[in-house]
């Protein structure tokens, strides 16, 4: 892979572990040591995180709180793990920003391209919080949008199962595992890997999708090298993963 810029989505579920509480320091920490391995080898890293670990905005109606409102509570979720993912990240003396689409000066950067670019081309990842700014649109859909903007050759979402699969696995333990898909095989089948509009503008821009677990040590780097199990979705034609 000629472009090593990457852009890693991480759900806000991931960085809660198997623990009751909101962080679990184990978990935030190999994920970040994740990372930095990867920002060692020369990658640009971009990030985006969830907030279901603090507050789904899409459960907010279960509690009466209308769906806008609630959208705009898991935006804010998003900005504190963006400032704990920071915070790691730092201490493992790799320098960290975080940019968020919602304007809050006084704890983080606004979100802008020019400064986002900025940043990596300085040698620093940068993590987007806040989503895309809008109701309605998922992280997934501002992982998408942020790999586009910033123009990312590749787009990993770490999760806690080894990549896609035709059912949960955790439910259906002999589920078909995919290697490969397309992105037309992604929404014909209705794989809730991602959002039909992440996946749709993945597509429109050329960015292939590769899911794998985060949760064991050095996967991220395992994956950039090809190696271990994962799922790339593509446009078709020749197999995009191997060395990334």
């Amino acid at each position: 892979m000629q472009n090593k810029r990457i852009l890693v989505k991480l759900s806000g579920e991931v960085l809660a572990g198997g623990s009751s509480s909101t962080v679990d320091k184990e978990t935030i920490v190999r994920v970040c040591d994740d990372l930095v391995a990867a920002h060692r080898e020369q990658y640009e890293i971009g990030v985006v995180i969830g907030g279901g670990n603090i507050c789904r905005g899409t459960s907010g109606g279960s509690i009466g709180i209308n769906r806008v409102t609630a959208d705009y509570m898991g935006m804010l979720a998003t900005v504190i793990n963006a400032l704990a993912l920071q915070s790691f990240l730092e201490s493992a003396g790799v320098e960290a920003r975080v940019l968020s689409a919602i304007s809050m000066p006084t704890v983080c950067e606004p979100y802008a391209r020019r400064r986002a670019l900025h940043h990596i081309e300085n040698g620093r990842i940068v993590i987007f919080a806040a989503g895309s700014g809008n109701p309605y649109f998922s992280t997934d859909t501002a992982a998408a949008l942020r790999a586009s903007e910033i123009c990312c050759s590749l787009l990993l979402k770490g999760t806690k199962v080894a990549g896609v699969y035709e059912e949960d696995p955790t439910c259906s333990p002999n589920a078909r595992f995919f290697s490969s898909l397309t992105y037309k095989d992604v929404l014909a089948r209705d794989l809730c890997i991602m959002d039909p509009s992440a996946i749709t503008l993945a597509r429109e821009n050329n960015i292939p999708i590769v899911v794998f677990s985060i949760l064991e040590s050095g996967n991220l780097l395992r994956t950039l090298h090809g190696e271990g199990a994962f799922t790339t979705i593509h446009g078709g034609g020749r197999d995009v993963c191997g060395t990334c």
